[in-house]
């Protein structure tokens, strides 16, 4: 396919994001200007994003994988939506496509063909054994008061747990190294994950040391069970503003000193820059980690928030994170690092009202 031929069908793809999206990513959804999916393969999931329409941040039709950090444009949706493997195979098609007044209906997945159900039901199916056992999980899990989760964060300066419903303890949670390792037992922090209904969507395991002693002398002492892509661990309610994060002890080290601040720990940088916008929010404060994919994760949520006329703010600790930053240097400190970050508005509403 010559190049001028490939970036005019581009350009005329891009004109029709949102019908090209319909077609070949018919398990995303729209959301604002994006449209979102789990991967230009069409699984669902919300890791992908297509930008709709052109914006002071990109042009319509560029798309972007947060999870594996793959971008393009729609003749790519089309090549890897429908596993085409020559130029001329992809431009036949987004002719075809482009020839049409408007998109057919995109067909429910009983009309479709069942080869091409098979592997999406099974991905669906495993998506829902791994949510009734994250629902499982959580339900036989009790709450942290006196346990070794309590002694865990209290050792990490984190001793303000109200309001910290999201958390539960499991005293014998099981961990496999791998598939060939015999299943160990070791006490664990269990959060719940949720979306913007409060629904659990899955939960993340902390395997600890007994005690609370740190984290348990394991390979991998974090996992995740469920589904977290666009939902996190939430403390408090969010309307208008909101203040998200990787790390669970780095959004508890917020709330030491901003109690009434709603905070969300998306539990990685990909998650992150998935989070899933509450629909009253107005401003976004990110916990931003110092590297690249702390940095990827903010400008995705810099575009993604600017389409939706919410404002971001970035919050740098001084030292590694906030987590240390409230270890070294106490509460008063902390409060001193975040008065100069926060908004005005802010400051007032959730720093100066807080107890020192």
């Amino acid at each position: 396919m010559a190049s001028h031929d490939a970036g005019d069908l581009a350009r005329r793809l891009a004109e029709n994001a949102e019908a090209v999206c319909r077609r070949y990513l018919s398990a995303g959804r729209r959301h604002g200007n994006y449209w979102l999916v789990g991967d230009v393969r069409n699984t669902p999931g919300r890791s992908l994003f297509v930008r709709l329409h052109d914006t002071a941040n990109g042009r319509a039709g560029k798309w972007t994988d947060a999870q594996s950090g793959e971008h393009g444009d729609l003749l790519d949706v089309i090549r890897e939506s429908l596993g085409l493997g020559d130029f001329r195979d992809v431009a036949d098609e987004a002719r075809a496509f482009l020839s049409l007044p408007r998109p057919d209906p995109v067909p429910s997945s009983r009309d479709r063909p069942v080869q091409e159900r098979g592997p999406a039901n099974s991905s669906e199916a495993a998506r829902r054994l791994w949510a009734i056992a994250a629902r499982r999980l959580w339900a036989m899990s009790g709450p942290i008061a006196g346990t070794s989760v309590e002694a865990y964060l209290r050792r990490r300066d984190i001793t303000l747990l109200h309001g910290t419903e999201a958390l539960r303890f499991h005293p014998r949670c099981f961990y496999r190294p791998d598939e060939d390792s015999p299943t160990e037992t070791w006490p664990a922090m269990i959060a719940a994950v949720t979306d913007l209904d409060g629904t659990l969507t899955g939960v993340h395991r902390t395997w600890l040391a007994e005690e609370g002693r740190g984290k348990a002398p394991v390979d991998h002492p974090r996992r995740a069970l469920g589904g977290l892509l666009g939902h996190a661990v939430r403390f408090g309610v969010a309307s208008d503003v909101l203040a998200a994060g990787e790390g669970i002890e780095t959004v508890l080290s917020l709330r030491q000193v901003l109690p009434d601040l709603p905070l969300a720990a998306c539990l990685s940088s990909a998650h992150l820059a998935a989070l899933i916008f509450p629909p009253l929010l107005r401003r976004l404060y990110v916990l931003r980690d110092d590297d690249p994919a702390g940095d990827q994760a903010l400008a995705t949520l810099h575009a993604r928030a600017d389409d939706a006329g919410i404002e971001v703010i970035g919050l740098s600790a001084r030292l590694g994170d906030f987590n240390d930053d409230l270890r070294a240097f106490g509460r008063s400190a902390l409060r001193a690092i975040l008065h100069p970050q926060l908004a005005p508005s802010d400051v007032a509403r959730f720093l100066e009202t807080a107890g020192t």
